[in-house]
């Protein structure tokens, strides 16, 4: 500009002197102007190098800023990687857990039923428990009848004092037929039978007082040891000769009386020696049916009464073996209902933590997300 400007004055002296003075003032005025383009140029320049120091000041931060985000965003991603392997991890373990609940629900469900099926079982039980019950009750009852037997016995005791009072007149009467030793053979003989009788008798006596002085079943025992059937059969056996005896004897007497009836008084005594030993023979017969009579009621009574205590004994032991098998079956139950417990309350209190943590990580990731959106932000 200066050169071009020069170059005009140059050309403007050339031209002539008068026109000097106008083209002075117009090259003044030109170099004013050429002054006023420079400061205008240094305020340009000035402000330019003023604006670009600014922009490399502000260049320089917003690196430094965009190097803070990368960092951070760096950070942000390391966080939510590890977030997110947290959150695989939690997953798995949430997965884990609702499956061990879902096997533990399972399980308590078989153990619910289970338990059902052994309270079932445990009422069954209680049942033939007041079933059992019902039977001792049944076998007081019965062992009341025994009492009630024993009372009979009581009265048999009195009908052996009778059978003693008995025997001791048949004694009499031996004593009475030794006595008269005029007698026939046949009346010898019917004096050795009603010993045998007296003999049969007092044995008799003896197996009735041991049904009366002994325990009742261990008379019933000694009794079928005695064998009573074998002596009910001799009783029989003796009935039979007693009646074949009287038979004889009353041939006897009638042979007797035809080769002695000129003896009037030995007559009158073996008549009324006859009379005595029929007296005697009813007497005998009526007592050996009455004992036969009584024997087999009381064996048929003891044979029932024995088949009874032996089935309830049978049932007893039945009963308390079922009772005590239900008792353990019922504290085996009560034991897995509280180990099940235990274990439905871990398992629940093992849930509570994990959705705890769940629930602490979600609202930390959340976080996280909004403190990374705040930083974005900008």
């Amino acid at each position: 500009l200066s050169t071009a400007t020069f170059a005009s004055l140059g050309s403007c002296r050339g031209s002539g002197g008068s026109t000097v003075t106008a083209d002075t003032e117009t090259s003044m005025q030109e170099i004013k102007e050429i002054h006023e383009l420079k400061d205008q140029i240094q305020d340009v320049e000035a402000k330019y190098l003023q604006s670009l120091k600014e922009v490399k000041d502000s260049l320089v931060e917003m690196e430094e800023k965009y190097r803070k985000a990368m960092v951070s965003n760096a950070q942000l991603d390391n966080e939510k990687t590890n977030l997110m392997y947290q959150i695989d991890s939690l997953k798995d373990s949430l997965m884990e857990l609702e499956e061990f609940l879902a096997e533990t629900r399972r399980e308590s469900e078989d153990k619910s039923k289970l338990l059902e099926r052994e309270k079932h079982a445990y009422s069954t039980l209680q049942f033939q428990l007041n079933e059992l019950k019902e039977t001792l009750k049944q076998s007081e009852e019965l062992l009341t009848e025994i009492r009630q037997l024993q009372l009979k016995q009581d009265g048999l005791v009195r009908e052996v004092s009778d059978l003693q009072e008995t025997i001791d007149w048949k004694n009499k009467k031996i004593g009475a037929l030794e006595r008269q030793k005029e007698y026939s053979d046949a009346i010898r003989n019917e004096r050795d039978v009603l010993r045998d009788e007296v003999v049969q008798l007092k044995d008799i006596l003896k197996v009735l007082k041991c049904i009366l002085s002994t325990n009742l079943w261990v008379c019933f025992s000694e009794i079928r040891l005695r064998k009573l059937v074998d002596e009910r059969e001799n009783l029989l056996e003796q009935v039979k000769s007693l009646k074949e005896q009287i038979e004889q004897k009353k041939t006897g007497q009638d042979q007797y009386i035809q080769l002695d009836g000129s003896n009037p008084e030995r007559g009158v005594i073996e008549n009324g020696t006859d009379a005595d030993i029929m007296d005697m023979q009813r007497d005998a017969n009526r007592l050996i049916g009455d004992l036969k009579f009584k024997l087999v009621k009381s064996e048929q009574e003891a044979t029932a009464l024995e088949q009874n205590v032996i089935r309830l004994e049978g049932q007893v032991t039945r009963y308390k073996s079922a009772s005590e098998n239900a008792e353990k079956v019922e504290d085996e139950l009560k034991t897995e209902k509280r180990k099940l417990q235990r274990e439905l309350r871990s398992a629940m209190d093992k849930i509570e933590e994990l959705e705890a943590s769940n629930s602490h990580l979600t609202k930390r990731l959340e976080k996280m997300k909004a403190s990374r959106g705040v930083a974005a932000s900008p």
